[in-house]
């Protein structure tokens, strides 16, 4: 058949691409803390008791520059000998208060702690479902281990900031208050002079905390490439070997080592300026208290003299300590608050990129948190067979030309139907539009006559099934992997479905049965054993239409054989789409669609196709065959 004639449409598909750092409209640290706050509301839960044992553990710290005050002026320099009294009930009330404080810093530090993770844990799986409702395109945007980092290494510098920096920021705040009240009752000039001293370090702290904010962002995303890499060569050490170049990829992977260790230098330099400026204040005004503390108790710069008892200069020095204290640990706190805002700012960019094949029955929106309900039109599939129907359908990638140009087709329910054409003809991207792995940029798939963008995703998925080409597997046993195309199967009838698909001698060969463990990715097992992995697993789930890309080219005669025979069980009664790499699989098809740079240039049975003398199916087939024949 010619190609059909159609009148092109506006595009009206926009793929998304993962969200960077910062993409979001708020910028700065504290709306990126408030939003990420937003979405983890555990994190606030029962907040008010871990603040109230925040402000009981800081106050007890003050208790002891009051107590020394105290002791020094009402119970020795004031009375004519040291009155026992006062310097026992100060001590012992110093003391109960102390442990007070130390109980409660202890119970606010579990609160914290168990609040911080049970938040990050709903963040973190939150940002892993919904990197599973964004499409393949998508996911693709960025490498499969630094899209890890995000749920992963990025999350765990947010909980190690909220389970001790953000509430120590509190805690300090509120040790720099409380110490400035203290400061002020014994002596408001003495305070006066603490925080001009101090002014000039906090301008100073600022400026350095905006480079480190800026270079902590530059190591998140150092630290995700380095982790997308160093999983790559894993993944593919088989190549590198193979090809000699594992040099090549140790190179590569020290590159990203040596960038993300030369990125945390860059932060340590402003960081160590911070730390180097709170101590050198520390120590600065410390002194400055004592000489200035000195000359008011004196009277020499004009105040009379007795403006400053001895016991509240010496209680003026463990203030001070207290003062710096904030200011030394903040300098810290904030320097880690920088690199959970970074942090927070890639889980976000995940949360941010919308789900460009979102589920009809709705769902929970990632950047609320809150459930959206089902769309009006949404349909479950009807009872009994299913047939696909396509009209106009149309795709292109979002940097790329059109890659499908209006195909239009109609497949019968229970027929079989082989897909054909050159490398990069469409074949694979037809496929995933037809399983609504990813959405067309125009037109339409049909299933049971439902839109398939109407189809809520449980109602999908169990009735359509995509074998990929890959024969992909997860680390467990056979029947592990079985299971994910039926949770429930017991090993009776995984072995039934076995035995119904022609395999029960393989699987009797294998070393413990279904008991097998199968490896990473399933590389315990030779290629043509993962997809008949893979083909079994399809036929337990008892799909009704099955998408299946052949992967028959790369395992031996024996394998084949098993591997058709498997195939014809699978498809014997169901809908069935088979990108066929062999054009055998294609002769035994009802009919075959031949693709050619995304257009359907002809369609028809295998003798009809074969009989055309200039048809593109006709010159695969004859080529097939002459290969064979060489063979």
């Amino acid at each position: 058949m010619s190609p059909t004639a159609v009148t092109p449409q506006k595009d009206a598909f926009s793929s998304s691409t993962l969200q960077s750092p910062g993409a979001s409209a708020d910028h700065g640290a504290i709306a990126t803390i408030r939003r990420g706050l937003s979405l983890t509301p555990e994190a606030l839960r029962g907040m008010w008791i871990t603040l109230l044992l925040a402000v009981i553990a800081t106050a007890g710290k003050i208790v002891v520059p009051i107590a020394v005050q105290r002791v020094i002026d009402h119970g020795i320099i004031a009375p004519p000998e040291p009155d026992m009294a006062i310097i026992a009930g100060t001590t012992g009330l110093a003391a109960l208060v102390l442990l007070v404080t130390a109980a409660s810093n202890v119970l606010m530090n579990r609160r914290l702690f168990r609040t911080a993770e049970t938040a990050l844990a709903t963040l973190r799986e939150r940002a892993f479902r919904h990197i599973h409702d964004l499409s393949l395109l998508t996911q693709g945007t960025e490498q499969r281990g630094a899209l890890v980092s995000r749920v992963t290494s990025d999350v765990d510098t947010v909980s190690q900031f909220m389970s001790f920096g953000g509430i120590m920021l509190v805690v300090m705040s509120l040790q720099l208050l409380l110490a400035t009240v203290v400061m002020a009752v014994f002596s408001w000039p003495l305070a006066l002079v603490v925080w001009i001293v101090y002014i000039p370090m906090f301008v100073l702290m600022g400026f350095l905390q905006k480079r480190i904010r800026a270079r902590y962002q530059k190591v998140r995303t150092a630290v995700g490439g380095m982790l997308g890499a160093v999983s790559e060569s894993l993944v593919g050490a088989a190549t590198l070997r193979a090809y000699g170049i594992t040099g090549r990829a140790h190179d590569d992977n020290a590159e990203r080592i040596t960038e993300v260790r030369d990125r945390q230098f860059s932060v340590l330099r402003p960081m160590s300026g911070s730390f180097v400026l709170a101590e050198a204040f520390d120590g600065i005004s410390t002194a400055v208290v004592i000489v200035v503390g000195i000359y008011l108790g004196t009277g020499v710069l004009g105040f009379g003299e007795g403006m400053v008892t001895a016991g509240q200069l010496v209680a003026f020095v463990f203030l001070v300590s207290l003062f710096s204290q904030p200011v030394r640990m903040g300098a810290e706190m904030l320097s880690e608050a920088q690199n959970a805002v970074a942090g927070w700012r890639r889980v976000l960019g995940v949360l941010d990129t919308p789900a460009d094949v979102s589920d009809p029955a709705g769902g929970m929106d990632p950047q609320t948190g809150r459930r959206f309900p089902p769309r009006d039109d949404a349909r479950e599939l009807p009872d009994g067979g299913l047939s696909l129907v396509v009209r106009d359908l149309r795709y292109r990638y979002p940097t790329g030309p059109e890659v499908l140009h209006g195909i239009d087709v109609e497949l019968a329910a229970g027929s079989h139907t082989a897909i054909v054409g050159e490398t990069g003809s469409g074949k694979t991207t037809f496929a995933k539009l037809l399983t609504r792995m990813m959405d067309p940029s125009a037109g339409q798939v049909l299933i049971g006559d439902v839109p398939v963008d109407r189809v809520p995703f449980a109602s999908l998925r169990r009735r359509v099934v995509m074998v990929p080409q890959d024969g992909f597997l997860f680390d467990t046993t056979v029947a592990g992997n079985l299971r994910y195309g039926r949770p429930e199967a017991s090993d009776r009838q995984m072995r039934e479905a076995i035995v119904e698909l022609g395999l029960e001698d393989w699987l009797d060969g294998l070393p413990r049965g279904l008991d097998t463990r199968v490896g990473q990715r399933g590389e315990a097992l030779s290629a043509g054993e993962r997809q008949l992995v893979s083909l079994a697993r399809a036929y337990l789930a008892d799909p009704d239409v099955i998408v299946l890309d052949e992967a028959t080219s790369a395992v031996d005669p024996a394998a084949d054989v098993r591997l058709q025979h498997a195939i014809e069980g699978l498809a014997r009664g169901r809908t069935t789409v088979t990108i066929a790499h062999r054009l055998s699989t294609a002769e035994r098809a009802d009919q075959i669609l031949v693709l050619d740079r995304g257009h359907l240039v002809e369609q028809g049975t295998h003798a009809e196709l074969v009989s055309l003398p200039e048809g593109i199916y006709a010159g695969l087939h004859g080529s097939w065959v002459a290969h064979r024949q060489e063979r």
